[in-house]
């Protein structure tokens, strides 16, 4: 259709589909109805057309103070709390400022700026190993030792968030990094040690181990996050072999049941053999004390006889005899017989009682009456009486 072809109703058209006054409204009609509703909302008569100048006075005023009603309000949004255990991490269009403590603060209100509050005063647990329902779970819970051997262990781990700013910003999910880290920092101190000392005596030096490794990686990647506890509650070997090992566990018990027997043993009867030999030790020093304070006694008391007998040969020579003689009769059997001249009696002397080994009394035997009454004659006497008879013949 041409442009100039004439309608019914006698109204140019364009090919453009314009229709004559039905092209949009002039900004300023838009505004001044604006202010009409406005007006009227508040109050105004938009009827009257003799008060507009006054309304439109009006409502300029009202929408000035709604206007700093809503700034007010904006400005006050931005007052904010931070809790005892919390902090506030504050955030300029996406960026991190600065970190608040607790109590009240102010910052500038959305979307200008946020604050976001990390609780680091909760301890957290991520646990290595563990099932659903109590149980373990297998890609995670077997590690390989240092000498090729798998085992199966469960770590638990508490940590708390120390830097809140690292802990938003550093990585996508401190949480799952942490995960990764544990796993990570475990297998690699089970990879260095063996399966005697994992099940004997590394259990606590590998969890110190692991817990200070794991430290090490969460200040590297700058987590936020700082280690509070690290244990491991359970090792055990995998299912296929925990009969076996029952049975290692079991023979290593007894070694150790007797190896405690024989220490035992050992300090019960060392201690005596100690205490005999110190013993017979100082016998043995009391019995060379005494021999050689008895041969210092006898060679100075010779010394001291040998100075007599140099004075008085004859002297000393007799006692010498007396002394000698008193000895030998003291320690034998003596039977002192009276022979008299006109007696012609048989002699009986008792071989029984002389040949016993016990010693028997000094006896004096009467001829006369074939008797052997007993004597209270001393050896002294005695040992006297043959000295004096010896003389005589």
């Amino acid at each position: 259709m041409a442009w100039n072809e004439p309608g019914n109703n006698k109204d140019d058209k364009d090919p453009w589909g314009n229709r004559g006054n039905d092209g949009p409204p002039d900004l300023d009609d838009v505004i001044k109805d604006m202010k009409r509703k406005l007006g009227g909302l508040f109050g105004g008569n938009s009827s009257n057309s003799g008060s507009n100048d006054s309304s439109d006075g009006g409502s300029s005023i009202v929408l000035g103070l709604m206007i700093l009603v809503a700034f007010i309000v904006w400005l006050v949004s931005g007052v904010y709390i931070v809790q005892p255990a919390e902090r506030g991490v504050e955030m300029r269009f996406g960026a991190y400022t600065e970190t608040t403590m607790p109590g009240p603060h102010w910052h500038m209100p959305y979307p200008i700026e946020h604050v976001e509050k990390v609780d680091v005063a909760r301890v957290r647990t991520v646990n290595i190993g563990f099932g659903q329902t109590g149980g373990s779970v297998s890609s995670e819970a077997l590690m390989l030792t240092k000498d090729e051997n798998i085992i199966e262990l469960k770590v638990e781990v508490q940590f708390h968030v120390e830097n809140a700013a690292d802990y938003l910003f550093n990585v996508v999910n401190p949480d799952l990094t942490l995960r990764q880290m544990t796993e990570s920092a475990v297998r690699e101190v089970v990879g260095k040690t063996s399966m005697d000392e994992v099940f004997k005596t590394g259990r606590a030096a590998m969890a110190s181990k692991a817990e200070l490794a794991l430290q090490e990686l969460l200040a590297a990647y700058g987590t936020g996050l700082n280690v509070t506890n690290f244990n491991m509650p359970d090792i055990q070997p995998p299912p296929q072999v925990q009969e076996a090992f029952a049975d290692v566990v079991k023979a290593d018990a007894d070694k150790e049941s007797q190896i405690l027997e024989a220490r035992a043993y050992a300090k019960d009867i060392v201690p005596r053999a100690r205490g005999k030999s110190t013993r017979i030790v100082q016998e043995a020093e009391a019995y060379q004390n005494q021999v050689i304070a008895k041969a210092r006694g006898e060679s100075s008391r010779f010394s001291q006889v040998l100075t007599e007998y140099r004075k008085a040969p004859a002297i000393t020579k007799e006692r010498l005899y007396l002394d000698t003689m008193e000895q030998v009769y003291s320690r034998s059997q003596k039977v002192l017989v009276d022979v008299s001249k006109d007696s012609n009696n048989v002699l009986y002397l008792p071989l029984d009682r002389m040949t016993s080994s016990a010693p028997m009394p000094p006896t004096r035997i009467d001829m006369g009456n074939l008797a052997y009454p007993q004597t209270n004659t001393t050896s002294t006497n005695s040992a006297s009486t043959d000295a004096r008879s010896r003389r005589g013949r």
